[in-house]
């Protein structure tokens, strides 16, 4: 009964969608797109997903949601915890599998991770761990053994004023880590702050060809519009190269079986084919007197349950826009133009005719981003390189859903960090490439601040 009520309710989403012309713009993933506003809008499966897909689909959201224990237990399918880890689940921080917020004072983090580096790169390109502490810091361990550190977050209030008068107030934050398991950082170690993102939609981006995202670069800024995106080039495990990188805050991750298996073990220690050691490093496993696995080991999660993850977070739809029509709205898209926003939040981008999956081939999607890497200013610069990305470089997140963040996760926190309390604090943050933009912004009446931010809520 339970599955034919489902069954009832995709078979509705694909109807209502069918009967719409595919240029209209609330169609934010073409076919796949699905017109869900509640607190689920991020969680529904593609709207054109075959039974087959569905299957899939099904099984990989148990695995994503369920909490994983320490092994060995009774539930060998799900058992595996690493040593260390940042959250027993992916929806711990993927919480409806929209975007988490930093912690609040005092608070564990769950859902924020601390990236950690030493300057310079490894032969693979990427970045060079810590010693001791590796690439990340994990802030939960098993019972009995001691954390690798705590992150905690300060902010002070940075005030400010509109050419109009209006006040406005941003946050600028403080991070440092304490409680250190294997002594001090060194002082040359670089910090990434960064929250877990929603994950509607990732497969549309997987979907969209390489050379769809070349013709958008322009890393020497050939036409003089202040705009530089430039593709990450990044390690393929599997295929022992560099390719270039789209997914995660800085483009560092390839495909999404590789952002899964790496979150897999970077966030929760479970080890995969794609990366048979646990995420520890062996001089912090000798000092606390535990195990290091061996690659000879046989991995923690199977390949046939990665597959599973993989393909559920490949079929998340991206849900309706809203309000299309609403002379506001229509006013706010106008000004996204006008001031420059789409150069790299892309409107409108295609998915390649002969991807795995049949449903996301050859859609029009409306994701607003470019994927690429762009220089974002010294204000949200984090400091560290991962692989071509530098210190002050990031990916173009996407703003789909943006406008039912709320609804779906309880707070409009925004940026890598979280630090932005709304949208109109993110616009203000930008920097660099963006400069130009936020100054428009900035300049602009609070009318036109009024109907931009409507037309963002209406993503």
């Amino acid at each position: 009964m339970r599955y034919a009520r489902r069954s009832s309710f995709y078979a509705l989403t694909w109807l209502v969608t069918a009967s719409i012309a595919w240029s209209d713009d609330r169609l934010s993933g073409g076919e796949t797109t699905v017109f869900v506003t509640n607190d689920k809008a991020f969680a529904r499966p593609l709207a054109n997903i075959s039974r087959l897909t569905r299957r899939q689909h099904t099984v990989g959201n148990s695995f994503f949601n369920q909490n994983w224990v320490a092994s060995p237990a009774s539930t060998t399918s799900r058992d595996g915890l690493g040593h260390l880890f940042n959250a027993r689940s992916c929806s711990a921080c993927h919480v409806r599998d929209g975007r988490a917020e930093p912690p609040g004072k005092g608070e564990i983090a769950l859902g924020l991770v601390m990236r950690i580096s030493l300057p310079g790169r490894l032969a693979t390109g990427g970045p060079v761990p810590d010693p001791s502490y590796g690439l990340q810091v994990s802030e939960r361990a098993l019972p009995g053994l001691k954390a690798e550190g705590h992150v905690r977050v300060s902010y002070e209030e940075v005030d400010g004023t509109y050419p109009d008068g209006e006040w406005f107030s941003l946050r600028r934050p403080t991070y440092k880590i304490v409680d250190l398991g294997a002594g001090p950082l060194s002082s040359k170690t670089r910090f990434s702050p960064r929250v877990a993102p929603a994950v509607h939609g990732l497969g549309l981006l997987a979907a969209v060809e390489d050379d769809t995202l070349r013709a958008l670069e322009d890393p020497s800024d050939r036409d003089g519009d202040g705009i530089s995106g430039k593709l990450n080039m990044v390690w393929d495990y599997e295929g022992q190269r560099l390719v270039p990188g789209r997914f995660g805050w800085k483009a560092n991750q390839p495909s999404l079986r590789q952002q899964t298996a790496g979150a897999f073990v970077g966030d929760l220690g479970i080890t995969s084919p794609l990366f048979p050691k646990e995420n520890h490093t062996a001089s912090y496993a000798e000092l606390h007197n535990f195990g290091e696995q061996s690659e000879d080991q046989n991995p923690e999660l199977s390949a046939k349950i990665l597959q599973r993850v993989t393909a559920y977070l490949e079929t998340l739809a991206p849900p309706a826009r809203r309000d299309v029509d609403d002379p506001v709205v229509r006013q706010g898209q106008s000004l996204f133009a006008r001031m420059n926003c789409a150069s790299c939040h892309t409107p409108e981008l295609r998915t390649g005719n002969d991807y795995p999956l049949a449903e996301l081939r050859s859609q029009t999607i409306r994701p607003y981003t470019d994927l690429l890497l762009h220089d974002m200013g010294e204000g949200l610069a984090d400091g560290r390189e991962d692989f071509e990305a530098n210190g002050q470089e990031w990916r173009t997140p996407p703003l789909w859903g943006v406008g039912l963040q709320e609804r779906v996760n309880g707070h409009t926190m925004l940026l890598h960090d979280g630090r932005a309390r709304d949208l109109t604090e993110a616009i203000l943050w930008h920097g660099g490439e963006a400069e130009k933009s936020r100054e428009l912004f900035l300049n602009s009446t609070s009318k036109e601040r009024s109907a931009l931010l409507s037309f963002l809520r209406s993503l």
